[in-house]
């Protein structure tokens, strides 16, 4: 089955843009578009996409708040791939932990365009690690809150180098391959992470981990 994505942004050559370049693989749909977050719920309903691909900036709703609310009414929600102009920009990381999966620059090469969708799709890597830390070490507050959910989630010491691993940017078989572990021991590790943090994907836990200091974003 293909990859199906709903593109959402307020300029049509964008949109185009996007959609041309996806729909020339053979393994993604574009399910359909949008101008504004507001509108994102109903489609998203509608069409039950595997990823959105959300600019962040929008007149009505942005990317953020369409994220907050995706996440907040949907049940079983896409993945939201936050379309961005500007790499450092705060309302990316906003966006990230509002429970975006990651993000994509509007200049990336199709190439680059392509393999974000895939990777978000799949849900096994962090897609652009090192702009992750960067976004965190200068947005994150380092709050009492994420402290305390790495405190109470009593992470094993193999869960918590997974998690030290995530944050670096690891696929699963890479960490499976830098422990000496099988792959599945590792996807048990993963989902035994996201559980005792209580976050829906690796992104949300590594944000989780920079935030609470548990791992330094520099």
């Amino acid at each position: 089955m293909p990859v199906t994505v709903l593109l959402v942004d307020d300029e049509p050559l964008v949109r185009a843009g996007l959609r041309a370049v996806l729909e020339a693989q053979p393994d993604i749909e574009v399910a359909g578009e949008a101008a504004d977050g507001a509108a994102v719920i109903p489609l998203v309903r509608r069409l039950r996409p595997d990823v959105v691909a959300m600019d962040v900036r929008m007149p009505l709703m942005d990317g953020i708040e369409a994220t907050r609310a995706v996440l907040r009414t949907v049940p079983d929600p896409p993945k939201i791939l936050v379309v961005t102009t500007f790499e450092d920009d705060e309302f990316v990381y906003e966006a990230l932990r509002a429970g975006a999966d990651g993000f994509l620059l509007k200049r990336a090469r199709p190439a680059e365009i392509v393999h974000a969708v895939r990777l978000v799709a799949a849900g096994d890597s962090l897609l652009f690690p090192a702009s992750v830390r960067r976004l965190a070490a200068r947005y994150g507050d380092g709050g009492r809150p994420a402290r305390a959910v790495l405190e109470q989630a009593r992470l094993t010491e193999r869960e918590a180098e997974v998690l030290r691993q995530m944050a670096r940017g690891l696929s699963n078989a890479e960490i499976a391959a830098r422990l000496v572990v099988s792959a599945e021991t590792v996807k048990s590790h993963v989902s035994a992470v996201l559980a005792k943090l209580g976050a829906r994907d690796r992104t949300q836990a590594v944000i989780a981990a920079y935030e609470s200091g548990f791992v330094e974003p520099g």
